[in-house]
This record gives C-alpha cells, structure tokens and sequence, in this order.
C-alpha cells in the first residue's frame, strides 16, 4: 500500500511538474487579474485536504475541495455516512472556513 502511494504520488509530481514553471510565469499577472481572496481561497484548500489526510478513518484520495469566498464545497464517493461527518467536522475547524457543502460528497452506504 505504502509503495503503491509513493509511486502514485511521485507520478503526480512528474506531471505536474512542467505546468509549475508555466504557472510560475503568469503568476503576476493573474494575480493583478483576479480579487484578493483567492490566495486565502487557496490556503484554505490547501489546509483542508492536510486535515483530511491527517485524519484517520477518512478516505481523503476520494475528496475533492474547492474554496469560494471562504465557502468550501467537498464532493466525491466515501464508505460511508459517517466519514461524511468527520470530514465536514474537520472542514468546519479549518480557520477561514464560513461554510461547508457537502451536498455532493456522497456515502457508499
């Protein structure tokens, strides 16, 4: 299981590594493009999936998260209802957080 994550997370990073140096040479002017909050937009995001991952009993690969104005969405397929709790529980604790969707992540039972 280990090895099957390590290789699937390095093979993220070698896809993705190309688009860092592209992203990296519009980052100023989407910057200058866009309203402030995205950067807090993207914190947050960024601060939910650690805490889901960091969570035992939640299946974290098979939850999207996006962050609007401070209102997280989170989609996807888990076991089951009560990981759906647990990872709204921990989006809620995450500072920045106004509001949490979970309309669309779904239990398998």
């Amino acid at each position: 299981m280990k090895r099957l994550l390590a290789t699937t997370l390095c093979t993220a990073m070698a896809c993705t590594l190309p688009f860092a140096t592209f992203s990296a040479a519009y980052a100023d002017q989407a910057a200058q493009e866009q309203s402030a909050q995205p950067g807090t937009d993207t914190w947050i995001t960024t601060k939910v999936k650690a805490e889901l991952m960091a969570t035992k009993g939640i299946s974290s690969t098979d939850i999207s998260v996006t962050t609007t104005n401070g209102a997280v969405t989170l989609s996807g397929v888990v076991d089951s209802k009560v990981q759906v709790e647990k990872a709204v529980a921990v989006t809620r604790a995450v500072k920045g957080v106004h509001d949490v969707d979970s309309s669309a992540l779904k239990s398998r039972n």
